[in-house]
């Protein structure tokens, strides 16, 4: 599991995004929009789920994006080109459903633009009509707009200081457009859990299908540890096994907010531990 190839895509201290393409052939051979892998930086690391964001079948590589917040996601950003990985397991969770749906609308926040590419890529390829909504916090934190911009039939993009595109939120936009047109098909959001919350709000109101992709606390990623746990209709459900993706309306929002901080001081802790070193 060698790095091929790493690039830094935002360098803001402590919210650092890298791009890193790993060598990973049997991955590469069946990976599809919408799935993730599972990867072990060292033998007694944790284990962390990264999107498959692009993938090569001639190299036998796959591309990975994520932010150096956490102390795994720390480690894995100073591995160099030529070192390699304890493990990557995959691919995992159920592919995106790609088919023609006719005008649809992504809606990305932060890193989650990463995760959002392939699916729109997938749905443009099947002749979808998309637009694309991104947001980050700054201009310096926003990645893959030009990717995006090339398999997009249109791209807004917002910022929360208005550095770049305009200043407000990818919820303002999405209301705008639900509201001026009623003729979409399907929207589909990925980012912080109170933005999918909100789009799925102002779906519901306008009758749009919504669909989410969740980024739950994961370890195994097959369905043993029930760590990924989340309620759907009024059921339990397992992210790695049953989602990541799943209908909008029927996510208990406040119970995934709620177990998304289970760990909040115990990842503090352990970060100003590794600091110390």
């Amino acid at each position: 599991m060698k790095i091929l190839s790493k690039q830094k895509l935002v360098g803001v201290k402590d919210r650092e995004v890298t791009r890193m393409e790993i060598f990973a052939p049997e991955v590469a051979k069946t990976a599809r929009a919408g799935q993730f892998v599972i990867i072990m930086v060292e033998e007694n690391g944790e284990r962390i789920p990264l999107t498959v964001v692009d993938k090569s079948i001639e190299k036998g590589t796959i591309t990975v994006i994520f932010q150096e917040i956490g102390l795994t996601t720390r480690l894995l950003g100073k591995k160099d080109v030529g070192e390699s990985l304890f493990a990557v397991t995959g691919p995992l969770g159920n592919p995106t459903e790609v088919k023609y749906y006719g005008k649809v609308i992504l809606v990305a926040g932060g890193v989650g633009i990463a995760e959002i590419y392939p699916v729109a890529k997938a749905l443009k390829e099947v002749n979808n009509y998309t637009l694309s909504i991104l947001g980050a916090r700054t201009r310096e934190a926003l990645i893959l707009e030009e990717e995006i911009r090339q398999i997009s039939d249109g791209i807004y993009v917002v910022t929360d200081d208005g550095s770049y595109g305009r200043k407000g939120f990818v919820t303002d936009i999405l209301q705008e457009l639900l509201v001026q047109e009623n003729s979409y098909n399907l929207v589909y959001a990925v980012g912080p859990i109170l933005m999918m919350k909100k789009v799925t709000e102002l779906c519901k109101k306008s009758g749009v299908k919504i669909i989410v992709s969740l980024n739950a606390l994961m370890v195994d990623g097959t369905g043993m540890c029930g760590c990924c746990r989340v309620t759907v209709n009024g059921q339990t459900r397992f992210t790695c096994i049953d989602g990541p993706e799943f209908p909008g309306e029927g996510v208990d929002w406040e119970e995934l907010e709620n177990r998304s901080k289970m760990y909040l001081e115990k990842e503090k802790y352990i970060l100003r531990k590794y600091r110390a070193l």
